[in-house]
């Protein structure tokens, strides 16, 4: 078994790749089957191109992908048979075997196929949680087979920089699919505010992304006495219509997923993890931990769906039961001491107050426009999002998304004309919703993006992030402030590429960047 080599995530150790053990918890065996993994994926690409795709491919390649996205699948025998049912796809084609390289070769060129690679991970994500509620698009599924394809191919610099562009725009059109599925399922998402106090008796933590297994857990659980709470990056599900009506949806418990260890320590409940965001169990609660869909972990229970898409929570909803819960109502906080949420400013209900922000802007009520989100972690620094917000004037709008919004979502930052100084728009994937806001804006005043008074300030960990930062360049997004650190898989001359085509520059503090923002 040689030794591992990863270097996808923010965290990655000293600041260039993992060799021996992921900073994530993953080890050298797992990490080693990803790579594996990955090459039957390219294999069974190449072969779709050449001969044709199946259903049962495209679903193949998109669950892969997604396996190997960080903190999503930590067990090798899980990814090893997700491998040979892909071999085995790839072999009833005719198709033959790929062992190229995947981080070897010229520093630039392993830069830009490696970059390409993680945002199609992150893309797969998407696509998974589209269709699972029956959305799908060939253009979407059909680029999963060109950018493998390509990574087994020679390009110049140019030539990877256009395909990381073209790659770009798809993946707006699939976080448009997402937000198509998630809202013709649930309903457009309107404000709402939510509770990080949990009532006494029995309850579930749901955390994740996916919104379908949240409501099928609903389902099972309404007049059983179980209460549900959501975890991380699920907080926005509380604004969907179709799924607050549940009356046993309660609230949130706890902050970002970096912080599971630690609040997860003494919960007297178990947690389904839906997607990414799982971190190695601790003992004190692994007994508690359940998986479902690609996610999965040694020894944890994992939930499986049936020919029809159902699956069965009852070892779950026992397993509340038999904890049950605090026996008292328990008051709990965010990391600043607030006790409430608010969640629920996606694109519909922002646009629908469209001429009271153009009002305000036009007025002077709003002088600036900046979207603080992105993904949290556990890397010292990252502070620096709390104080930036904090810092912002009073005559400025917070649009925040994903679950770096954990580092200042619970401050009372006040309001402009009604609204409230802090927004949030949702998940990660709801980056569309701001770029569908900031389109519409910049329309209404008739200008390019780039001319508003907007500035995005973003924080990355893992590969949706990627896919993200690919399409706010694709759509010619310009001077995005990254951190806390830049990618270690993006070289310093591609690095260069991106800070003279796109302005693309590091945080420094919040001080230096809020002055050098504002004038």
């Amino acid at each position: 078994m040689s030794n591992m080599f990863c270097f996808q995530c923010e965290q990655t150790s000293g600041g260039n790749g993992c060799r021996n053990v992921g900073v994530c918890g993953k080890d050298a065996v797992t990490a080693v089957a990803q790579d594996d993994l990955t090459r039957e994926m390219i294999a069974l690409a190449r072969m779709g191109l050449a001969n044709g795709r199946t259903k049962r491919a495209d679903e193949l390649i998109v669950d892969g992908l997604f396996a190997t996205v960080t903190n999503v699948n930590f067990d090798p025998q899980a990814i090893s048979c997700l491998k040979d049912e892909i071999k085995a796809e790839r072999e009833g084609l005719g198709g033959q075997p790929f062992d190229g390289p995947l981080f070897e070769g010229d520093t630039d060129i392993v830069s830009l196929r490696s970059t390409l690679l993680f945002g199609m991970r992150g893309m797969a994500a998407y696509a998974h949680h589209a269709r699972i509620l029956g959305k799908v698009d060939d253009e979407v599924t059909g680029w999963f087979y060109k950018g493998l394809s390509e990574l087994a191919n020679e390009h110049s610099i140019d030539e990877w920089l256009g395909l990381l562009m073209e790659f770009g725009k798809v993946n707006f059109r699939c976080m448009e699919l997402l937000d198509e599925a998630n809202t013709g399922a649930y309903g457009n998402p309107s404000p709402v505010r939510v509770t990080y106090n949990i009532e006494k008796g029995p309850f579930i933590v749901v955390t994740g992304h996916d919104l379908h297994d949240l409501y099928l857990l609903l389902e099972q659980t309404k007049d059983k006495g179980i209460n549900i709470y959501t975890h991380g990056e699920m907080l926005p599900a509380h604004a969907y219509p179709e799924l607050h009506k549940y009356p046993h949806l309660k609230g949130h418990f706890g902050t970002a997923w970096q912080n599971q260890q630690k609040e997860f320590k003494d919960l007297p409940a178990p947690v389904l993890f839906t997607t990414n965001c799982l971190m190695p169990p601790k003992d004190s609660y692994k007994d508690r931990v359940f998986t479902t869909s690609v996610v999965a972990y040694p020894g944890a229970v994992h939930i499986i769906e049936d020919e029809n898409g159902n699956k069965d929570f009852s070892q779950l909803i026992d397993k509340a039961i038999e904890l049950g819960g605090y026996p008292e109502d328990k008051k709990m906080t965010g990391i600043n001491g607030g006790d409430v949420l608010t969640t629920g400013f996606a694109h519909d209900a922002v646009l629908s107050v469209a001429d009271k922000v153009i009002d305000a802007v036009k007025s002077g009520a709003i002088k600036h426009i900046f979207l603080v989100g992105g993904c949290d972690g556990a890397r010292p620094g990252r502070n620096y999002y709390t104080e930036f917000v904090k810092q912002t004037p009073q005559d400025s709008v917070v649009l925040t998304l994903a679950c770096g919004k954990f580092r200042f979502n619970d401050i009372d930052a006040g309001e402009i004309g009604g609204l409230p100084r802090i927004m949030d728009m949702g998940q990660c994937n709801d980056a569309y919703s701001a770029v569908k806001v900031a389109l519409a804006l910049a329309d209404a005043f008739g200008v390019g993006v780039n001319d508003l008074p907007l500035s995005l300030v973003l924080s990355w960990y893992e590969q949706k992030a990627v896919c993200i930062l690919l399409s706010l360049l694709a759509l010619g997004v310009k001077n995005i402030r990254l951190g806390p650190t830049l990618p270690a898989f993006l070289s310093p001359n591609v690095l260069q590429v991106l800070a003279d085509n796109f302005g693309i520059k590091p945080i420094t503090t919040p001080e230096e960047d809020l002055k050098a923002i504002l004038g």
